[in-house]
């Protein structure tokens, strides 16, 4: 057993850390590497990718999760599961692969993975979920960190918090709603000062994460509570500059952020070529294409799109001119 802890990368950020949350079919290589180039955050996350899946026959199409590009880093692999075992294969893989850091996804809601025991349900099995965190790292060696939620049904912080500090990850992101609670009520922020009681003097960083759409008003809460860090989602979509403290919201123009959209497109396509169709890279449309006459428009143009170079031709037939 490895008991040789290290924080790695996380103690060398400058803090309050701003983070870009790990989104399922969303944060994919093409995706992180956009914003990496437009607005770099101070640490990325993989999509979740199941720790069984990985262990399995077949697990060449969850490879396509593992691919990331040095302009990334640091970069973290975020693992689902429940089985230490398949954990610790997962931890040799993502150090032989290269990332600077290994989450555990603890708090997924999806009804499935619950039902398998893992995300979300892991709070009511903290054993099972400290074995997972020493068999990650007994396999890695690499800084380990956690994504969880307040509570199941519940909130249950002091318990819950008090467990997952006893396996002393590098860092605990705690999105503040229950697993019940889904993403149907406000994040409960005035949750966050409990969890920083809790965690302080722990030598383990505490992330915030629920509802925040705006660098600035992440700056502004961190300050308020004393977080180490936030986490952004929701407000990367259609939006790379995100990160970018130099680039204020307002100022992209209409022509340059569809002008990112088309480099993002290439991208995916040159990345995903015979691994996955473009399909996923049309979700990215409607949230880059708004706000302006005729968008709705387009965004239904490109939806019957197969590529990126037929995506580029349908963009300059709209706006004749004002794409370079």
């Amino acid at each position: 057993m490895n008991n040789n802890l290290t924080n790695g990368f996380w103690d060398r950020l400058q803090k309050p850390i701003m983070a870009l949350a790990p989104m399922d079919d969303v944060t994919d290589a093409a995706f992180r590497r956009t914003i990496a180039k437009y607005g770099k955050p101070d640490v990325m996350f993989t999509e979740f990718v199941s720790s069984d899946g990985l262990c399995s026959i077949g697990k060449e199409k969850l490879m396509e999760k593992l691919i990331f590009d040095k302009s990334e880093r640091p970069v973290v692999v975020q693992f689902f599961g429940k089985n230490p075992d398949n954990f610790f294969k997962c931890g040799e893989l993502a150090k032989e692969l290269g990332f600077d850091g290994i989450d555990i996804n603890m708090g997924c809601p999806d009804k499935n993975v619950c039902k398998s025991g893992a995300g979300a349900a892991l709070i009511n099995s903290p054993d099972i979920a400290k074995e997972v965190v020493q068999a990650v790292r007994d396999g890695s060696g690499l800084p380990i960190s956690i994504k969880t939620r307040i509570g199941y049904d519940k909130i249950t912080l002091e318990d819950w918090l008090g467990h997952l500090l006893e396996a002393k990850p590098a860092a605990i992101t705690i999105h503040l709603r229950t697993k019940k609670e889904m993403s149907k009520v406000p994040a409960r922020w005035q949750e966050v000062h409990r969890a920083v009681n809790i965690t302080k003097g722990s030598g383990t960083l505490l992330i915030g994460n629920g509802d925040i759409m705006s660098l600035a008003k992440a700056g502004e809460i961190a300050a308020e509570t004393g977080v180490d860090g936030v986490m952004l989602g929701r407000a990367i979509f259609g939006n790379p500059w995100l990160f970018n403290r130099e680039v204020e919201p307002a100022s992209i123009t209409t022509a340059e952020r569809l002008r990112v959209m088309i480099e993002h497109a290439y991208l995916y396509e040159k990345i995903f070529a015979g691994k996955k169709g473009f399909g996923s890279m049309k979700k990215h449309f409607k949230a880059y294409i708004t706000g302006y006459p005729g968008a709705k428009e387009l965004r239904m143009k490109l939806e019957t799109m197969d590529d990126a170079a037929a995506t580029e031709k349908a963009v300059k037939q709209f706006f004749i001119g004002s794409i370079v």
